[in-house]
């Protein structure tokens, strides 16, 4: 079975004039109406990610899944990611496990190292401890999700002993993925932990990441974990409309503007409509199209890589509400549809 979803960022709308920034109010509001829409036309999961930066409206994802929760049935909610290395794993284990009981089941963490770097100073941590803060605390929100009671012994907080933990997610809930890059010790060590992995796509050409999905695999079979269980996604940069070249040209200018926006930090060139067009190709990396060329892009990374999960990741430079919620109905009514046909197939 294939899941089909969205992630987003919350990204907020800036003005390309006055370069004014939309309110996280309005923002929020309006992401709470997408996710609902979501759950209406059969989407599968939503996965909303942690930024603290004036740029974005989410610095808490939780709290934005907990009032998803209350206007949804189906879907299933998570983070995409929550960055856990800036991050006290307790706190975020009764947080999700508090989402979980609240929609029935339905919350999912995926823990991650995040785009950014800005979560680091907020919550007092030093970056030279980027790689071991990520390592402990994942294996201690691990342990956590395993054991009401534990005890635990690391280099970054105090230990904990014979301590309980309250509230308990779902029997069996509480799924954690890990959203992995290009970087292959991330891979692996997913792998030996048998967690499934998200990888992001989001630049160059798709079948690059060919090797990066064997290593996983191999490394998940290699120390035992069932195959059975075995789970993998995808998360590609999308936007859909009725026509492909309207809503291309529609997208690029709002695209671009946020790749630029992130380039500048980053020491990147201007962003160029080369690049966009080879991204939107049958070889790259984005989705923006028609329900049918979308179906078929889907379908040729689902069987290159032998997916569970599909996500696309919608607001990207924060297109219009209205859009949005156009997108999200394309996905839902049209694509999702033919994708689960052609793969009962």
């Amino acid at each position: 079975m294939l899941e089909l979803g969205v992630g987003m960022f919350g990204d907020l709308q800036i003005d390309p004039v006055t370069g004014k920034i939309q309110s996280a109010q309005q923002r929020l509001q309006e992401i709470i109406e997408e996710v609902k829409l979501m759950d209406e036309v059969g989407l599968d999961f939503f996965g909303m990610g942690e930024h603290h930066r004036e740029d974005y409206a989410v610095a808490s994802p939780e709290i934005i899944l907990a009032a998803a929760a209350s206007v949804t049935k189906n879907i299933k909610l998570g983070s995409a990611v929550s960055v856990i290395s800036s991050t006290d794993p307790v706190k975020l284990y009764k947080d999700f496990a508090t989402v979980d009981l609240i929609s029935g089941g339905r919350a999912e963490i995926m823990a991650g190292r995040g785009s950014f770097i800005e979560s680091f100073p907020v919550f007092g941590y030093d970056l030279k401890d980027y790689s071991e803060l990520f390592e402990e605390k994942l294996d201690l929100l691990l342990k956590l999700k395993s054991n009401p009671t534990i005890n635990w012994t690391g280099k970054f907080r105090k230990s904990l002993i014979n301590q309980e933990i309250f509230p308990r997610a779902t029997e069996g809930g509480l799924p954690i993925w890990v959203a992995v890059g290009g970087t292959t010790s991330s891979v692996i060590r997913a792998g030996r932990l048998g967690l499934p992995v998200m990888f992001a796509i989001i630049g160059g050409a798709w079948e690059q990441f060919q090797p990066l999905f064997e290593m996983y695999k191999q490394a998940y079979e290699d120390h035992g974990h069932d195959m059975s269980k075995f789970q993998v996604g995808v998360h590609m940069h999308a936007f859909f409309g009725n026509s492909s070249q309207e809503i291309a040209d529609k997208y690029y200018p709002i695209y671009a503007a946020q790749m630029n926006r992130i380039g500048a930090s980053r020491g990147w060139p201007p962003y160029q409509r080369s690049q966009f067009d080879f991204g939107r190709s049958a070889l790259g990396h984005l989705i923006v199209s028609d329900a049918n060329q979308a179906v078929e892009k889907i379908l040729a990374v689902h069987e290159k890589f032998g997916l569970t999960r599909f996500s696309t990741h919608m607001d990207v430079g924060s297109p219009d509400h209205k859009d949005m919620m156009k997108s999200i109905e394309i996905f839902g009514t049209k694509i999702a549809p033919k994708v689960r046909e052609a793969l009962k197939a």
